[in-house]
């Protein structure tokens, strides 16, 4: 939990944050296309001082871990980071062993949306940050074994937060990357939506929030997501013992979510689940969340689920979340494009 005299602390601090230099280099192309693709979400914690202190060691550990996992032949193909807010935070999203790399909005980047009608969300609270400026950036960014070909971002809308979460440029972002063999590219979409108690606010304006983040999410993929593509939707969704916010976020982005697949899956590949799933509805135990979708010529299939940086036999805990990973199957679609959810 984030004290909001720290976090406020921190967001005034966060100008004097410099963003390391994004590197332009492309993978080696590979002859056959692979059969799988990995995706790894993880929220590193990288807030500033004074919300966070002694955040440079873990975030330098994380750094070592992912050299020692590709060393290994362990780390996924694409990492999608959330809370990459300081420098030594950007750092370690962009220091990875993959060759391109892709930032999202920094913290004077606008949406272009108008502000919410919404009248829990029009009714600001100075005293809680609701200011209508943003301190910090959106701390999202993308790593990637293959090339990042195109990207596309987009914050949400100027009073699409609630409480504290308004100091920083809470976003979306989708990349889309070239697979060597696949005719179409594969999209991998990210974002980091309003948290809940931290959020310094009531209930009813935290859920208000993330009805008004969830909409403009499906929007920004509505219009800017190609249904041709194979999708993956990655991230800190904040929706942990939310039914109100998954019944909502589902019902306006129907992908199918990668750890109900896992559960009952479907003709095709077996899934292997190496990673606490009790409940009927596990994915309400965690933020961190993949949702997927076909293309019109490649299917993907969820085909292993784990955690990484959860205890001492994977990487340590270095960061207030796991790193998710789900890895997919390539497989080549059957019979005519169906309607999908984009």
């Amino acid at each position: 939990m984030r004290s909001p005299a720290l976090l406020l602390a921190a967001a005034a601090l966060a100008g004097c944050v410099s963003y390391p230099e994004e590197r332009a280099a492309t993978a080696a192309p590979i002859a056959d296309a692979p059969a799988t693709l990995s995706v790894m979400t993880y929220n590193i914690e990288g807030l500033t001082w004074p919300a966070r202190t002694g955040r440079g060691p873990f975030l330098e550990a994380i750094t070592a871990e992912f050299e020692r996992m590709e060393r290994a032949n362990l780390l996924p193909d694409v990492i999608v980071f959330q809370e990459a807010f300081s420098t030594d935070a950007m750092r370690t999203a962009a220091s990875t062993p993959h060759p391109t790399f892709a930032l999202g909005p920094r913290a004077p980047t606008r949406s272009g949306l108008k502000k919410t009608r919404d009248p829990v969300l029009r009714k600001r609270n100075y005293l809680r940050g609701e200011w209508g400026i943003r301190l910090m950036g959106s701390g999202l960014a993308v790593a990637s074994r293959y090339p990042i070909v195109a990207e596309f971002a987009q914050p949400y809308g100027p009073s699409s937060c609630a409480g504290w979460d308004c100091l920083s440029n809470k976003s979306v972002m989708l990349v889309r990357i070239a697979l060597p063999g696949l005719a179409e590219p594969v999209e991998i979409a990210t974002t980091h939506m309003n948290s809940q108690g931290s959020s310094g606010v009531s209930v009813e304006k935290q859920l208000a929030a993330h009805k008004v983040q969830s909409g403009e999410l499906a929007d920004f993929l509505d219009r800017l997501s190609d249904p041709a593509n194979p999708f993956v939707l990655a991230g800190d969704f904040n929706m942990r013992r939310s039914p109100a916010r998954f019944d909502e976020f589902e019902r306006l982005n129907g992908y199918n979510l990668a750890r109900r697949h896992c559960r009952d899956p479907a003709p095709g590949p077996p899934c292997e689940i190496a990673l606490s799933f009790d409940g009927d509805e596990p994915w309400l135990d965690t933020q961190d969340l993949q949702v997927f979708d076909d293309g019109a010529r490649t299917a993907l299939r969820p085909v292993r689920i784990e955690a990484w940086f959860d205890g001492e036999d994977a990487g340590g805990r270095l960061s207030d979340h796991d790193a998710y990973i789900v890895t997919y199957a390539l497989i080549p679609a059957e019979g005519p494009e169906d309607a999908r959810g984009r």
